[in-house]
């Protein structure tokens, strides 16, 4: 089978997605991938047809403020309603007629699509192929159990709570998801198709997608009422690894501490290291841990001239594989994929963070008890060094994370998602055959 990837240029979205591609050309498919020029040198590594953003827009994590200067100013709901309408929603139109004109030269059987990019019910009635959305973050369709996206609740469960949760989701609905809406409706429209103005539109994704790859599991996401058929939780999809990150710490050292802590402040907001990583160094310095912080390749030799510490290790980039191996706890901001590799460990979690969704996922982290959720972007070091000694001193912490990492091992998490694909293609031709 033919086989189109497509995904957002920003490595949260695409990296996971590696890993898909690599198992189905090993399985046989004719593989080729539409996204942004960024991830062309790393494609042309994998030996996977690259087709680049053309009337698209390409966001990366290094150019939204030069795009869009004012976004720097946002902060909670108003930036997650910038971030939808602007990065994901405005361009449908463009992501779509990129891919219909790439159509004509990979007349793909399939198309495996990150979940942010709505294309799913153009590429579906339009091109008629079949569609299967991919979400590198928690399960984003609503549910009468689920509380509304980007507020970081955990579900409800006294009426004062419900109502807190229905005001919220109003709130959602009308004031952060409606620009979205509409600019998703506009587009639509231009092609002589009708939706509601109303509802979460991340839902759109899940109705229109023949079947949908939730990496993750069930047990770190919230109770459902509903449970859709379409979605298929596979574990922790990571991505692919050929071998070791290059230039990349991977703290494979003799080990003169009793423990060892991971600090990341994650690839977009990662510029003001006051937010977390000082902090969070400030609140482990005089402990008997080793410290590894991962900048994301900002501010790192500034960041090591003030901790010249021997406990201290302050690197561009961390091997997290291998440096999660010998691991005690993982403060991070909330990245899903930062997440699932420290589960995957058996790692618990400190979490800090609010925007881009980090407070759903940490939200979810503290729901499922595999780590502590501090709910702030901003955490004092003291915060950070009673969670971290909480941590240390409560083995069921350790416990949780380890029964997370052998439920993540029970699934081949690449595997299923090749099935996934498959499936939804076998069906599609039984039911054609069946029309016909």
């Amino acid at each position: 089978m033919k086989i189109l990837l497509a995904s957002q240029a920003i490595a949260g979205h695409f990296n996971p997605m590696t890993g898909i591609a690599v198992r189905l050309a090993d399985a046989g498919h004719e593989v080729a991938w539409y996204t942004g020029g960024v991830f062309g040198r790393k494609l042309q590594g994998l030996g996977i047809r690259h087709f680049p953003f053309d009337r698209a827009i390409e966001h990366t994590a290094d150019n939204l403020g030069e795009l869009y200067p004012e976004r720097v100013r946002l902060k909670g709901p108003a930036a997650i309603r910038f971030d939808l309408e602007r990065l994901f929603a405005s361009n449908t139109s463009s992501f779509f007629e990129d891919i219909r004109d790439i159509h004509d030269q990979f007349p793909f059987d399939a198309i495996v699509v990150d979940g942010s990019m709505l294309v799913q019910r153009l590429v579906s009635t339009i091109l008629r192929k079949p569609v299967v959305s991919f979400f590198a973050i928690g399960n984003m369709e609503s549910d009468p159990l689920v509380p509304p996206m980007f507020f970081g609740f955990l579900p409800a469960r006294t009426l004062p709570q419900k109502l807190l949760h229905a005001g919220a989701r109003l709130v959602s609905e009308q004031l952060v998801l409606k620009p979205a809406r509409v600019s998703y409706t506009k587009h639509l429209e231009h092609y002589g198709l009708r939706t509601s103005r109303r509802g979460p539109i991340t839902d759109e994704t899940y109705r229109w997608s023949d079947a949908v790859i939730q990496t993750g599991s069930a047990s770190l996401d919230f109770p459902r009422r509903i449970a859709n058929p379409k979605v298929r939780y596979v574990g922790a999809l990571l991505p692919y690894r050929a071998k070791a990150v290059p230039d990349a710490f991977s703290a494979e050292r003799p080990r003169q501490n009793s423990r060892t802590v991971v600090v990341t402040q994650g690839t977009v907001d990662n510029k003001d290291h006051g937010k977390l990583i000082v902090p969070a160094i400030e609140a482990l310095k005089d402990m008997d841990a080793l410290v590894i912080v991962a900048t994301g390749g900002v501010g790192t030799r500034e960041l090591r001239q003030r901790y010249l510490l021997p406990n201290v290790v302050v690197e561009d980039f961390v091997d997290f594989d291998k440096a999660f191996a010998s691991t005690d706890v993982f403060i991070t901001n909330g990245g899903f994929g930062g997440v699932l590799l420290s589960l995957s460990h058996g790692v618990p979690v400190i979490a800090a963070g609010i925007n881009e969704g980090k407070s759903d996922v940490n939200a979810r982290v503290e729901y499922a008890g595999v780590g502590i959720n501090l709910r702030t972007e901003s955490p004092s070091a003291e915060a950070l060094a009673a969670a971290v000694q909480k941590v240390f001193s409560d083995p069921a912490w350790k416990a949780r994370a380890q029964a997370m990492r052998e439920q993540f091992e029970a699934e081949d998490s690449a595997g299923a998602a090749v099935e996934v694909i498959e499936g939804a293609v076998r069906a599609a031709e039984t039911a054609g055959t069946s029309a016909g």
